[in-house]
């Protein structure tokens, strides 16, 4: 209930922004809004990862839960008031934070709550399912707005839906017992909790550079970010300025929901085809894969510059991103220990984030006003190619270290 609330308000909120008639955007406004959205929190990010590996995550994700309620509610007042600029983007950033604090939350419960042999699965059904909820959620946001209205008060009126979840998905949590999601209990570590938190992201980076599998997986995840926020940034100007309806393809916010919906079933696929892979070939074979075909897609788009592709190439770089994302959630669950979990999965968050934001800039200061960038595209397809290289670099590096060219599955 929690991702579908995050899917409704990212479209509420997009919608207000960017596809909202009383507002102009600019590239450089989006790239702006994407920024105080996503990297505030990047920067107390592994702090809060040290709170989930000392504090009951129970608890911790049922106060979370509510607070995001009412930060939800106070955006869309924000929003009804038709108030632009600051107040708007800190509502969001405050919004954007707690959920990714809970997210981070339920990723490092996981293996509380299924075997570690079984953490492949469990990714790819927990996320997928997970992203199949949030597009659900951004697809049900786009649908009401689209029947109250895309002035500010209908948008105003499909923000605040968004409370419904996070008030269902703090009750969910309560149904948990107490400890049960972790962390598990450990001796002293010789460090009040303060100093432990301070040192968070140092704890996370060491624990990552310490498992070089899972460093190399990060390595991949970064390059799919940076060619993803390339992509992102300029689909929703294509959208909004270049493309017109045509036919079942249309234009606007309602094209950027047939997109997301292409990358959602994407995401489907994925689901199906990611364990089978993981069996056969191991996780870094599996994510070698995803991001060759990724570098063939990116190729494709910028040759063929169109609505049909770009839904097409949304539904393969869904997949793609999606089969690299779970193993990598994969290698960080069942080789980062417990009690240093949170903070490795808040390092997590800074690839995941700060990569895809620095992307955004660098297409937005590029990119001219209605998103038709070739040349952009194609430099998304080196990113993927540079993913790759380091990511083997990596294997290579740890399987010298080891004495063996055999790379973990």
């Amino acid at each position: 209930m929690i991702q579908w609330a995050d899917g409704m308000f990212q479209a509420a909120l997009g919608g207000a922004v960017l596809f909202n008639p009383e507002r102009q955007a600019d590239p450089l406004a989006v790239a702006a809004g994407l920024a105080v959205l996503l990297l505030p929190y990047s920067l107390i990010g592994p702090f809060a990862g040290a709170l989930l590996d000392r504090w009951d995550r129970r608890r911790l994700l049922m106060f979370a839960a509510l607070l995001r309620a009412v930060l939800v509610a106070g955006v869309a007042g924000v929003v009804a008031a038709g108030l632009g600029g600051p107040p708007i983007y800190v509502g969001g950033l405050l919004v954007a934070g707690v959920s990714r604090f809970i997210n981070a939350g339920l990723s490092v419960a996981l293996p509380h709550v299924v075997p570690r042999r079984h953490l492949v699965e469990a990714n790819t059904l927990a996320v997928t399912l997970g992203a199949a909820v949030v597009a659900l959620g951004a697809g049900t946001a786009i649908g009401l707005r689209e029947f109250i209205g895309s002035g500010n008060a209908g948008s105003a009126i499909t923000t605040l839906a968004a409370v419904l979840g996070s008030v269902l998905g703090s009750v969910v949590l309560a149904g948990f017992r107490r400890g049960q999601l972790g962390p598990d209990p450990v001796g002293p570590d010789g460090r009040r909790p303060p100093v432990a938190v301070r040192l968070g992201f140092v704890d996370g980076a060491r624990a990552t550079l310490a498992t070089p599998s899972v460093a190399a997986s990060f390595l991949a995840l970064a390059a799919h970010r940076l060619a993803f926020g390339i992509s992102t940034l300029l689909t929703l100007l294509l959208f909004r300025y270049a493309f017109t309806d045509a036919g079942l393809f249309r234009s606007g916010l309602a094209g950027v929901g047939e997109a997301v919906a292409a990358g959602a079933a994407g995401l489907g696929v994925a689901a199906l085809l990611t364990p089978w892979l993981v069996h056969h070939l191991g996780r870094p074979r599996t994510i070698q894969a995803g991001l060759l075909v990724s570098v063939v897609a990116q190729l494709a788009l910028a040759a063929l510059l169109s609505a049909p592709t770009v839904l097409v190439v949304a539904f393969v770089l869904g997949a793609t991103g999606q089969m690299i994302k779970l193993c990598t959630d994969a290698a960080v669950q069942s080789e980062i220990a417990d009690e240093v979990l949170g903070r490795v999965f808040a390092l997590y968050d800074i690839v995941f984030n700060v990569g895809y934001v620095l992307a955004v800039a660098v297409a937005a200061l590029l990119s001219p006003p209605d998103g038709r960038a070739p040349t952009l595209l194609a430099a998304a397809a080196g990113l993927y190619l540079l993913g790759l290289l380091a990511h083997n670099l990596e294997l290579r590096r740890s399987g010298r270290r080891n004495g063996s060219a055999t790379a973990p599955s």
